[in-house]
């Protein structure tokens, strides 16, 4: 073999892009598995780094300790379920078109199996784990929240509203009127789903434009 045929050495560095953001996924997914069969106080780094073959050092590093990393892996979750909603902060859509499609996600995002278990885990031991009870506020309601209220501050959506409450308290009230007592009972009944059909969802946002529309 003459010196021109020798293949290329393999040259040592820095994994690629993708390779790097796929190593990052396993670990997640590594994550939200124990977290989901353990409980979020049981499961250690260490834990979590030996199922996933990384280094304790590369979870501090790349998410500050168990509570990021627990935050990126809702934040990821919470993507995955909006990221192909056209945007309430620029959609033309009527109002009640643009609320349905948010609620169709929204249900089947909190709906899901693993969902679900993790919020049963943050009310079982929030009151002994404020940081994991912080987190899930972080990356859920409140990210939830404030969608909707970037939404019901626009200029252009305010003024169809009969209503002077302000867009904070109309997310709280939209959600309440989507949702219900769905969530809470699903704490101790879990075959009762939540927002259980598209019909639930119907109601839920006619309840709220009939309440806030002039």
């Amino acid at each position: 073999m003459s010196v021109e045929q020798l293949p290329e050495p393999i040259k040592a560095g820095r994994p690629k892009a993708a390779d790097a953001e796929a190593r990052l996924n396993d670990l997640m997914d590594t994550a939200a598995r124990l977290i989901l069969e353990k409980g979020y106080s049981k499961v250690s780094l260490e834990a979590i780094a030996k199922e996933a073959r990384v280094a304790v050092r590369t979870i501090y590093v790349k998410f500050g300790g168990k509570a990021g990393l627990l935050k990126a892996i809702l934040l990821r979750f919470r993507a995955g379920n909006f990221e192909s909603m056209e945007s309430l902060e620029n959609t033309q859509r009527p109002i009640r078109e643009a609320l349905r499609d948010f609620g169709m996600r929204f249900h089947t995002m909190v709906s899901s199996p693993s969902a679900t278990a993790l919020y049963q885990i943050v009310v079982a031991e929030a009151h002994t784990n404020p940081e994991l009870a912080e987190v899930f506020w972080d990356a859920g309601p409140r990210q939830t929240r404030e969608m909707l209220a970037r939404y019901f501050a626009r200029p252009d959506i305010r003024a169809q509203f009969a209503t002077t409450a302000s867009p904070d308290r109309l997310s709280i009230h939209f959600m309440n009127c989507l949702m219900g007592d769905q969530l809470r009972r699903f704490l101790f009944e879990s075959r009762c789903g939540v927002a259980t059909s598209p019909e639930h969802i119907d109601e839920g946002i006619d309840l709220f434009l009939h309440g806030v529309l002039r």
